[in-house]
């Protein structure tokens, strides 16, 4: 069947086999967990992109097995994203077991050996660690007590340090134990098929790649505001922020996606190269070029310093210092509590040097074009020009050219990002993940701003954030919030 004649089964794509896993979910009765892995691993399990396993939850809470398969099976029976039949379901649960964190490492040693067992051989581990960051350090000494090392990979959850000393202790604690090729620091960002689709646009066309550097480029705009608050979050939150929190972990990640050198070849350690390029290429943060805000009623939050002056919003500019980006501002913003909630990359070219079009005609009065890819769940992206209006005279619009993947018949072949990103991980590619060298560079350039910050300014819960960040990007503008949409408003684009 050639893709023409209708969908494809996920299971046929060309992914390489994996070796039989025994998967360790520290962290297993927290929200992670219940929302997303349990859910994924499921999801892979049933379209068979999962090898034989055997699945064990481990949390502080003292639950019996089966108490625990129910708390798995109401998770993927909630969050599930595709319909999975009542006999996966429970082959799924089957080959899930529970060990308290209180039995330590003779505990845990116990409980994989007999995993492995059931499995036969000498089936590979993965652990992923969805644990507070200054649990993680601990969890990893726990498995080299156990002397669960040997064919293991490890996936560990953001944030990867608070800063420099922090990242490079927690990295000496890890190498302790494992070599950096065994470990996986994940940022699910990257594993959505939008951030992939990057890649694709510019490696794999001559329509793009030639123009991909600061002689066509004017600027780029990373925006992943966030509508919820803090919640139950405000002890974390308050020793975070929203730098700490998404910006080193999240944005800078996807920056360097955007800013990449084409790699000698799509794998996964020439793709790395280029991205600890970027990073090593990346000037110290510019504290005037930082707006830092908090949206008022913030410190009535439970855990919350009730004279904190964490950020819960930051908008910055960024700058890459090489040959492809000099001169070009990389403006990353994020933040709680804000208007809307988005994941865009918008790529902001140049505009003509001068304009042959009479005045009125339209020219110019609706900024640069613009190439914007939507990080959501389904590949979106829109490229924005001036055209002609019909009818008589020389009056022009923005138009637009979009594709959005819930248009294409392979739709239903699309991986949420953690269960991409997990399968990533079992199959030792790096390509998603950052490295050790990658964290510590941004922690370094992140100094000035970590040890002088600016003040926090007041913002209304559900606005934009403070009125600063104007400033910030002027003579430029914002991408958000977006004035036009979709074909049939099925998604906001620019």
């Amino acid at each position: 069947m050639s893709p023409a004649d209708g969908p494809r089964d996920v299971s046929t794509a060309a992914l390489p086999p994996l070796d039989p896993y025994v998967i360790v979910l520290f962290g297993a009765g927290g929200d992670l967990a219940k929302r997303k892995l349990l859910p994924g691993l499921l999801h892979l399990a049933s379209a068979s992109l999962m090898p034989d396993f055997r699945i064990i939850g481990t949390s502080l809470e003292s639950l019996t097995n089966d108490e625990f398969r129910a708390i798995a099976g109401q998770a993927c029976e909630t969050f599930v994203r595709r319909p999975v039949s009542a006999q996966d379901r429970e082959a799924f649960l089957k080959r899930i077991t529970y060990v308290e964190q209180a039995a330590g490492a003779g505990g845990l040693a116990r409980a994989v050996a007999e995993a492995e067992a059931a499995l036969g051989g000498k089936p590979r581990r993965l652990y992923h660690l969805s644990v507070p960051p200054a649990a993680a350090a601990e969890v990893v000494r726990l498995l080299g007590d156990a002397d669960l090392a040997e064919r293991a990979r490890v996936v560990m959850e953001k944030p990867f340090g608070t800063d420099l000393e922090s990242a490079r202790e927690l990295n000496r604690k890890v190498h302790e134990v494992f070599d950096e090729e065994q470990v996986f620091r994940i940022d699910h960002f990257l594993g959505k098929e939008a951030a992939q689709n990057i890649l694709a646009l510019r490696f794999a066309n001559g329509l793009f790649e030639p123009i991909w550097n600061r002689n066509h480029i004017d600027h780029v705009q990373i925006d992943v505001p966030e509508t919820l608050d803090v919640g139950t979050r405000g002890a974390f939150y308050d020793q975070t922020g929203a730098y700490r929190d998404m910006v080193v972990t999240h944005l800078m990640q996807v920056l360097a996606f955007v800013a990449m050198e084409p790699p000698t070849a799509l794998t996964p350690s020439a793709i790395t190269e280029e991205k600890s390029k970027v990073f090593r290429s990346l000037r110290p943060i510019d504290v005037d070029h930082v707006v830092r805000g908090q949206y008022e009623g913030y410190r009535s939050h439970p855990g919350v310093d009730p004279e904190s002056d964490t950020e819960t919003f930051i908008a910055l500019r960024a700058d890459v210092d090489n040959w492809r980006w000099s001169g070009v501002p990389f403006y990353l913003r994020t933040g709680k509590n804000l208007a809307e909630g988005a994941r865009i990359i918008s790529i902001a070219f140049r505009e003509p040097p001068q304009s042959m079009f009479p005045a009125g005609s339209g020219v110019g009065d609706y900024g640069p074009d613009h190439l914007t890819f939507d990080l959501d769940e389904s590949s979106r992206l829109s490229l924005s020009f001036y055209g002609k209006r019909p009818g008589p005279g020389m009056t022009l619009e923005k138009m637009s050219m979009q594709f959005s993947l819930v248009e294409v018949h392979d739709e239903g072949d699309t991986l949420e990002a953690y269960e991409r990103l997990i399968r990533d991980a079992m199959n030792g590619d790096h390509t998603l993940f950052t490295t050790a060298e990658g964290i510590e560079s941004l922690w370094e350039d992140s100094a000035p701003l970590l040890e002088h910050p600016p003040p926090v300014i007041p913002y209304a819960a559900g606005s934009w954030g403070p009125g600063q960040i104007r400033d910030l990007i002027a003579p430029r503008a914002w991408r958000l919030p977006f004035e036009r949409r979709w074909r049939e408003g099925k998604v906001k684009v620019a």
